[in-house]
């Protein structure tokens, strides 16, 4: 696997854009370059501040085996751990990004699940579990065992009471989830104003995915999302 850390930099910047901060909640994690390691930011690191050289390469125990931090920080986010029972039912996932932000997190605390109810939600169809029951910080093994099984083999869960992960077979992949699926949630919040969301065709919204869901679209709109991230901060698109 190619040194993902470019790439989670500029994913964190892309979710800081999109809203998806929330205090010292949530952790982006990608897969490192031995079996049984992880690229993660340091606890209290928030998303806008990430930079290439602030990523931890940690172990299956959280310790730190590689990378600076930053200011002053080493310790990775105990709320990792349950990452790691992910990656391990699921070889094929190599990044996996969980966070609080605003609409999905409201529509986790109404305990409802996510409607693909819009052309630019059907990257999702089929893909987001839901988990209605919260089974706590999730610091300890019993919360990995939970959230890893209640995402089954999709690659995004809402987790009620609490909030939303992505997982992905690249970085890529994990940010084009975790967008659109903030942006569906803030929809369908919009959308309860006016008669409710409704659900897509279901043969519709399987085209649209399979379509929306190739490397090369996801690349490419993740570049686009990259680039206007780099422009705001004034780093080099060279």
């Amino acid at each position: 696997m190619k040194d993902p850390r470019q790439a989670l930099t500029r994913c964190a910047w892309i979710l800081a854009d999109e809203g998806h901060e929330s205090g010292l909640a949530g952790q982006l994690t990608a897969r490192g370059p031995r079996a049984g390691t992880f690229w993660t930011l340091p606890l209290g690191v928030a998303l806008d501040e990430a930079a290439e050289a602030s990523w931890l390469l940690i172990d299956n125990d959280l310790g730190v085996l590689e990378g600076e931090g930053a200011f002053g920080i080493r310790e990775p986010n105990p709320a990792t751990r349950f990452h790691l029972w992910i990656y391990r039912a699921r070889p094929e996932v190599d990044s996996i990004l969980h966070t609080h932000p605003p609409a999905c997190s409201a529509i986790a605390a109404a305990g409802k699940p996510l409607i693909v109810a819009h052309m630019d939600a059907t990257p999702l169809y089929g893909e987001v579990a839901f988990m209605p029951q919260w089974p706590g910080l999730p610091t300890a093994d019993r919360e990995g065992e939970l959230i890893s099984a209640g995402l089954g083999d999709c690659h995004a869960i809402l987790l009620a009471h609490h909030g939303m992960l992505t997982a992905g077979r690249t970085v890529q992949e994990a940010a084009f989830l975790a967008v659109f699926m903030e942006r569906t949630a803030r929809l369908q919040l919009d959308a309860a104003g006016v008669g409710g969301a409704r659900p897509v065709d279901a043969d519709q919204a399987r085209r649209a995915r399979d379509f929306l869901r190739t490397d090369r679209i996801m690349n490419m709109t993740f570049d686009a999302w990259a680039r206007k991230a780099m422009r705001k901060r004034g780093v080099s698109l060279q």
